[in-house]
């Protein structure tokens, strides 16, 4: 393995570079949607970070810690959208240039949003191109530094201060639910869980369409699923990486996945029922107790990932209900 597994010090050692930088956001509790799910429900509302994603954590965590040398060649990242804002933002606040690759097919807001930051922007079609290769393309003409949407120690512990900050304030729960794309998300939140809460269970959920990791999990050897296609664009990667695979396969209790109409479902109660906008995958929590892929009492800590939706999409979302 090429790099070191992260560990709860590193999560800790990234809450200290991120404050000040990073929003603490809310934990919300005591919502109509206990009743509906049988559990009292705590919300992390990483929709309210900046960036409106849980991502800007692990891109400050990573880009923070370049050296000057490293600074000077400038960064660049592949992502579908919220990665990719985190470190156009994370590299302006820095001074540091930034070459984002993003997938034609981004939802606009994650592009708007991106486009607000970056030095530059290269879109690709995701159908002929993959975005790793045109990413190494990239940094061996121009000597960019990487910065991995996941598979990186710093981007895994800066991702882990989330749950850190919400067992903190709620104390000991029951439950983790996390939404699982590369698994960065996933694994930090289980290096603060093991420290924090160490009887919770702390379990991953992807859509159906998208359920490499979940495969991964139960074979206990790393599947891929080409270009997946689901409302939950922030889960659509490919496979996880090496690392976190690895914590993964370790330390995760269970994982689960759930239909696109749940996920749907979910984004829409979120909203009517807690007035919180989510994206479909910042709701992948919530829909796993909605569908019962997980049946969780006591009380449950959900880690909305993100809020940015599309306009269009949420009007689709709420006008089908």
């Amino acid at each position: 393995m090429s790099l070191p597994l992260p560990t709860y010090e590193d999560v800790l050692a990234a809450a200290d570079r991120l404050k000040g930088v990073a929003h603490k956001t809310p934990a919300l509790r005591d919502t109509p949607i206990d009743s509906k799910v049988g559990a009292a429900v705590i919300f992390k509302c990483e929709n309210l970070q900046r960036i409106n994603a849980f991502k800007f954590r692990g891109a400050w965590n990573a880009i923070s810690q370049l050296s000057e040398a490293d600074r000077r060649k400038g960064v660049i990242t592949h992502s579908s959208g919220n990665h990719a804002q985190a470190v156009a933002l994370a590299g302006s606040l820095l001074d540091i240039e930034t070459t984002i690759v993003m997938p034609q097919d981004a939802p606009q807001a994650k592009l708007s949003g991106t486009k607000r930051y970056a030095t530059r922007v290269i879109t690709y079609d995701p159908k002929t191109t993959k975005r790793e290769a045109l990413c190494q393309e990239l940094i061996v003409e121009h000597d960019y530094v990487l910065i991995p949407p996941f598979d990186h120690p710093h981007i895994i512990a800066g991702q882990g201060t989330a749950a850190m900050e919400l067992i903190r304030r709620t104390g000991p729960i029951e439950t983790l639910l996390v939404p699982c794309g590369g698994g960065g998300l996933l694994s930090g939140s289980i290096l603060s869980a093991q420290a924090l809460s160490p009887e919770c269970k702390v379990i991953g959920v992807e859509p159906e369409n998208a359920d490499d990791a979940v495969q991964s999990f139960r074979t206990g050897q790393l599947q891929r699923i080409e270009n997946p296609q689901t409302i939950a664009d922030g889960t659509r990667t490919e496979c996880l990486g090496e690392l976190t695979f690895e914590i993964i396969r370790q330390k995760v209790h269970d994982m689960v996945s759930v239909s696109e109409a749940t996920i749907a479902l979910a984004t829409r109660t979120l909203f009517e029922d807690a007035r919180v906008v989510a994206e479909p995958s910042g709701a992948l929590g919530l829909a796993a107790l909605l569908s019962g892929a997980v049946q969780a009492k006591g009380r449950v800590g959900v880690i909305l990932s993100g809020g940015n939706i599309d306009p269009a999409l949420m009007a689709t979302i709420l006008k089908d209900s």
